[in-house]
């Protein structure tokens, strides 16, 4: 599924697409949508890249051991 947001969106943000992209991306981790792993896989960075994002915005990591089972099942590590 793919969702398509229009060019008038990204204009009224300021942002480019990709910055839209991300600021998802950190909105649904915040809400604790999306575990830490997800959400850098999802913003195509690696997750130290994506911590260090995270602290610039001094935004607090959050990771319990259903994040860790929701990370081992996304690396295909659990079944």
């Amino acid at each position: 599924m793919s969702l398509v947001i229009s060019d008038e969106i990204i204009q009224a943000s300021g942002l480019s697409e990709q910055e839209l992209i991300l600021e998802v991306i950190i909105l649904l981790f915040q809400k604790n949508n999306i575990s830490i792993g997800k959400a850098s896989q999802l913003a195509q960075m690696p997750l130290l890249q994506f911590q260090n994002e995270l602290a610039q915005r001094n935004i607090t990591i959050h990771y319990d051991e259903s994040d860790l089972e929701v990370d081992l099942q996304n690396l295909g590590m659990m079944e």
